[in-house]
């Protein structure tokens, strides 16, 4: 239509994809999941690993944000469940036990983590069958640990020290209880009271090995004897006492896992304790052929600690070798940028989960987060304009830079799912 005044214009449905992306964005070429509808017209299907297989993705993470109330919990327990119908296996980082009813849809209880729980799981529990790879892999996790304990860099000596003392602790578990994996106790006492053929093997004193590693012997020490104790001080329970079923009975070969960290949410240390327990979740999900989700709730606690975000970092960089898209979840943008200085270490690292995940679900957002929303994601005015009006369960979807409305659609089996705070609400759908 021509208006009075005003010149007409011509423009190639890719121009015009600029004014109005929504409106010319192709469909994503993706077999299951069904989301929703998208607002532009017909269903809305996603699944990271077909994008992946199809190149539409290089990497199959996700981040999901949005306000409390707007749909965002009931989205992220949805997408899990009906990935769950498709044989996806499923690990879930919960740190304050909203989880449960997907839990128990799926067959399974949250594994419920407390100091006083008395139910155990072992961060060192291998990922890799190869010993290098699992020396590599429990070397990385007792870096990060022992950094984010002491709030500073591992020295070289000390790093030669927690090196030392898995070589033990790994041959000693090895010896006497054959296949299994070493704890963070033999880790500790290694640390604490090395060997002299230890300390003589790297060219030291046994008396220079136990000063080097002191420090760190003794932060570690508050995981396995102090106030956290009774969490990781230990090998993994049983799966009966985990209230999971047994291996045989599970279609995928290991069962859906919910660790529910929600007895320590408000802990100092909770970054470290959810870096234990991702850990873990990692190595139960390892010895499944099947395609993993590991979703990491509240993401802001683990990245606000610059060691616990560079190994958060690790395995958003190892997805795609390792069979697994990492979901974080967090309430703004801001949580992620906000937890370093600008420029710092830990703000690149917020900056870098966002730039390695090519799918970013973005519900309504305050009109005080839109600058910071620009920055990160690099989304149009017309976009923008829209973040701070969104009605919920309405969604902007980034997918590769391809742009989506979403409405988020719920059946009836799944509201049990979603209803986080039912009791106040009177029955009301909350996510």
């Amino acid at each position: 239509m021509k208006l009075p005044g005003l010149p007409a214009h011509e423009a190639t449905s890719a121009q015009l994809s600029a004014a109005y992306p929504f409106a010319s964005a192709r469909e994503l070429p993706a077999g299951r999941v069904l989301i929703g509808r998208d607002l532009t017209g017909g269903p809305f299907i996603h699944d990271p690993f077909s994008l992946y297989s199809a190149g539409v993705l290089t990497n199959p993470n996700m981040t999901v944000v949005g306000q409390i109330g707007k749909g965002k919990s009931a989205l992220v327990k949805t997408y899990l469940y009906r990935q769950a119908a498709f044989g996806r296996q499923l690990a879930v980082l919960d740190p304050k036990g909203e989880y449960g009813p997907l839990a128990e849809a799926l067959g399974v209880e949250p594994i419920r983590l407390s100091p006083a729980g008395g139910v155990r799981v072992n961060p060192l529990d291998a990922t890799s069958a190869e010993p290098a790879g699992a020396r590599q892999d429990r070397l990385v996790l007792l870096r990060s640990l022992a950094e984010a304990t002491m709030r500073r860099r591992v020295l070289p000596r000390e790093h030669l020290a927690l090196e030392v003392a898995l070589d033990r602790a790994t041959k000693a578990a090895t010896e006497l209880r054959r296949s299994a994996a070493p704890t963070l106790v033999d880790i500790v006492a290694a640390m604490l009271r090395p060997e002299s053929d230890a300390a003589s093997s790297v060219g030291v004193s046994r008396a220079v090995l136990e000063e080097d590693g002191r420090d760190v012997g003794l932060e570690l020490r508050r995981l396995v004897r102090g106030d956290l104790a009774g969490m990781f001080d230990g090998a993994t329970s049983p799966l009966a006492r985990l209230g999971q079923p047994s291996v045989a009975e599970c279609r995928a070969g290991v069962p859906p896992l919910v660790v529910d960290l929600s007895a320590v949410y408000h802990s100092e240390a909770l970054g470290a304790l959810m870096v234990c327990a991702a850990a873990w979740l990692q190595s139960m999900t390892s010895s499944s052929r099947a395609l993993t989700f590991l979703v990491v709730d509240e993401a802001w606690a683990v990245l606000s600690d610059v060691a616990v975000g560079r190994y958060l970092r690790s395995s958003w960089k190892l997805a795609r070798a390792k069979g697994l898209a990492n979901i974080a979840v967090c309430h703004r943008v801001s949580d992620l940028s906000a937890s370093g200085a600008a420029g710092s270490e830990e703000a690149r690292l917020a900056e870098g989960l966002l730039a390695d995940s090519e799918t970013v679900v973005c519900y309504a957002q305050p009109s005080s987060e839109i600058p910071a929303i620009a920055a990160a994601l690099g989304c149009s005015e017309e976009e923008l304009k829209m973040l701070a009006s969104l009605r919920r369960g309405v969604a902007l979807w980034r997918v590769c830079g391809r742009s989506f409305l979403v409405e988020h659609l719920i059946s009836t089996r799944e509201r049990s799912l979603v209803d986080t705070d039912g009791r106040l609400r009177g029955g009301e759908l909350h996510g």
